[in-house]
């Protein structure tokens, strides 16, 4: 079933927001903790990022979390995990979780994940690490669960298309339209915090 809404060719005012606010970049420096959000697509990339980031100084231990999708057998922290250790990274440097199935449960299970290994009152920045489409509301799920720490973004993609070009890719345009439609209705449920 596809969503209709998510189908529809944007304005030039809506293109304009979303590219002002939702892709949310942020500076980078060094953080105390790598928050990777697991996925479907990308696992690779996503790994390969997070060893980057780890290997340049940008963070000093990483959390993956993801659970098992339908038709894997492996969790999505179990993959990923796997990739990043395969690149270099110590496999004590990543702490794992391998419940969740959504945004709000990668956070809500990993916190006392963190705070066993490393006490979150220890943790005073955080680079999140995710899909380009999904953009701030990595941020914005943590920051509902953890508003004290310091967020940055990283977002990437495998679209050849460049990302201030997503509306004129089909999939890339779903994919962007249906994440931006779910930002009002999840701040009215209280499911993210406004960030930045």
């Amino acid at each position: 079933m596809t969503d209709n809404r998510s189908d529809r060719m944007p304005d030039a005012a809506e293109v304009a927001a979303i590219n002002a606010t939702h892709f949310a970049d942020t500076g980078l420096s060094p953080a105390d903790l790598l928050f990777v959000f697991g996925t479907r697509e990308d696992a690779e990339l996503r790994a390969e990022t997070g060893f980057a980031l780890w290997r340049d100084g940008l963070c000093r231990w990483a959390i993956v979390s993801g659970g098992v999708t339908p038709g894997a057998e492996a969790s999505e922290c179990e993959i990923i995990k796997a990739e990043m250790v395969a690149r270099g990274m110590p496999a004590e440097k990543i702490l794992e979780e391998h419940r969740a199935m959504n945004t709000g449960e990668n956070v809500i299970f990993s916190l006392p994940v963190i705070d066993a290994a490393l006490g979150l009152h220890n943790i005073r920045s955080v680079i999140c690490l995710g899909n380009s489409w999904t953009a701030r509301r990595y941020a914005m799920t943590l920051h509902r669960h953890w508003p004290e720490v310091a967020k940055m973004l990283v977002t990437i993609d495998s679209f050849a298309t460049p990302r201030a070009l997503w509306h004129t890719d089909p999939e890339f345009r779903r994919r962007v339209l249906r994440e931006w439609d779910k930002i009002g209705p999840y701040m009215a449920r209280g499911f993210i915090a406004q960030w930045p």
